[in-house]
């Protein structure tokens, strides 16, 4: 049963990932909601309730635009990290 509360796209895209303060590490995205992702990633110690910064870098032809989210580990297995995205402040400027 879905427990998701939109479905995801599969994709195939790099992202990066940091914890606050800390290096930013490529990983792969295997699928992509507005509220989600799950990534591929080796174990980094990031245990669930972890915060961390997610950045994605989209492709527009001639142009790269960076995409930049908070984002909270909510479970982790073998295979990589789910995450659900952190609400954006009305306040905070778009990347």
């Amino acid at each position: 049963m879905e427990r998701r509360l939109l479905e995801r796209s599969k994709v195939s895209t790099t992202v990066y990932l940091s914890v606050p303060g800390g290096r930013f590490q490529r990983c792969r995205a295997r699928n992509l909601s507005a509220m989600g992702v799950f990534l591929e990633i080796e174990a980094l110690g990031l245990p669930a309730g972890t915060v961390v910064n997610l950045v994605f870098a989209v492709n527009l032809n001639d142009v790269v635009r960076l995409h930049r989210r908070k984002a909270v580990v909510a479970h982790v297995n073998e295979g990589g990290a789910g995450l659900m995205m952190q609400r954006r402040s009305r306040l905070q400027p778009s990347a």
